[in-house]
């Protein structure tokens, strides 16, 4: 996925209220930008830092500028979490995810399961091939070399794991792709540290036949893709 207009690069000063920061540009000035992610960013929004901007091209939004790349311990990393699912579909149709190759059609936000959600892709199957749920995670927090998710308590992962587990119960197929924004870990697991309960489940999932996948981005300021697998670890 290549950024339609090249990114500005601009030094961060402060995150608050979860989706506003406040950055300094080249010149100096002080300017409000978007931020597309809820969770803690924990190690990508440390002031000081650099960070990589795009511009809106619509004349009506308040704040036009939006965050989309951090610099975390020498690394860029991809923050904006409304991009994993774009990357993920990109990645089917180029036959990088090799997991999820061989149906018939993909559609998005499809309702699904008991607790009334949405996954994020539905792969639909040729005859009796059956159908595919997949649920995407956006990675951006590592420790020791190794990316961890989630990055703060997440009681909504929880509950994607379990539509997921009701999905394999009822003779389908459901995965959970971790889409991992950063170039410098080899593998994921969950951060139990942070939200014991995300890592039960995960595990639990496992067992109950949810196939965990991690795909791993190459992160610029001219575009992200997904490029590799990796290993999850639970």
């Amino acid at each position: 996925m290549e950024f339609k207009t090249p990114l500005i690069e601009a030094t961060l000063l402060r995150r608050y209220k979860r989706f506003l920061a406040d950055v300094r540009l080249s010149d100096g000035e002080v300017i409000t930008v978007h931020t597309a992610n809820t969770g803690s960013m924990l190690g990508c929004a440390e002031p000081g830092s650099r960070v990589w901007l795009s511009r809106s091209e619509s004349t009506t939004r308040k704040y036009p500028y939006s965050w989309e790349i951090s610099e975390a311990a020498g690394v860029l990393v991809g923050i904006n979490t409304a991009l994993p699912n774009a990357l993920v579909r990109e990645a089917i149709e180029a036959g990088v995810i090799v997991e999820l190759q061989g149906y018939r059609s993909l559609r998005g936000e499809v309702p699904f399961g008991s607790e009334r959600s949405r996954v994020d892709w539905l792969l639909q199957g040729h005859g009796d091939q059956g159908d595919c749920y997949v649920e995407v995670k956006n990675v951006t927090a590592a420790v020791a070399g190794t990316a961890i998710f989630p990055d703060a308590v997440s009681a909504r992962g929880a509950k994607h794991l379990r539509e997921l587990m009701g999905v394999v119960a009822a003779g389908q197929r459901g995965v959970l792709c971790f889409c991992v924004q950063r170039g410098d870990v080899t593998a994921v697991r969950p951060a139990d540290e942070i939200d014991s309960v995300y890592g039960e489940t995960l595990r639990r999932a496992r067992q109950n036949g949810v196939e965990l996948i991690a795909y791993q981005a190459e992160v610029s300021p001219a575009g992200i893709a997904l490029r590799r697998p990796l290993p999850v670890l639970c």
